[in-house]
């Protein structure tokens, strides 16, 4: 089994990469093996509604990022989207990221647990959840949780390590995600949409 674990954060070992290998070492401990993939400081493209990914299943703008994550889709067995936390909310290059991974590929992580961390220095780290965990809940994945909300503050690199109860909270995330994983693959296939799906609009 394969844990796929994105960082949203421009630096490649702040905080955000140190919560994530919190996590990664219980999933390894485990017997799950893990990849961080962190989005970098280049731009991100967002959606820009061109629907070519209707067509071809895959988004449209050919970029190095999202091709390597897409092309992971159907090996993995769970996602972990962690962000530190800016104005209130996730990094946008993540979300930019997320909005065509999901619209352009959902399909391969339907059914696939997921989990979502914000990093913060202070505050915001609620609403940044709030937003990472709404693409994990429209998408038909199980939301793994942990015995507190997934937050860990620090504001230089590696601080976060000084947070024991968020530390904590990570590490227990990751034996929680281990084991819904566990359970998913020895358990029977989970019964897909049967029913064609009602799109309404609102329009009257």
């Amino acid at each position: 089994m394969k844990a796929l674990l994105i960082n949203g954060s421009p630096n490649p070992k702040g905080n955000t990469y140190h919560a994530l290998t919190m996590v990664a070492e219980s999933l390894n401990a485990a017997g799950v093996d893990t990849e961080i993939v962190q989005i970098g400081a280049t731009a991100v493209q967002g959606c820009i509604g061109c629907r070519q990914c209707l067509k071809t299943g895959r988004c449209g703008m050919n970029d190095k990022l999202y091709n390597h994550i897409y092309e992971q889709l159907d090996e993995i067995d769970a996602i972990v989207l962690a962000s530190p936390t800016y104005f209130a909310g996730p990094n946008g290059s993540l979300c930019a990221l997320l909005d065509r991974l999901y619209y352009s590929a959902g399909s391969k992580l339907a059914y696939k647990p997921g989990a979502t961390i914000a990093v913060a220095r202070r505050g915001g780290a609620s609403a940044t959840l709030d937003c990472l965990n709404k693409y994990i809940t429209y998408n038909n994945q199980p939301l793994v949780s942990s015995f507190y909300w997934n937050m860990i503050y620090g504001m230089k690199p590696g601080e976060v390590h000084m947070d024991a109860e968020g530390a904590q909270t990570l590490r227990h995330l990751g034996r929680n995600l281990a084991w819904v994983m566990q359970c998913i693959a020895a358990g029977p296939e989970h019964p897909r949409l049967e029913e064609p799906r009602a799109w309404t609009h609102f329009i009257r």
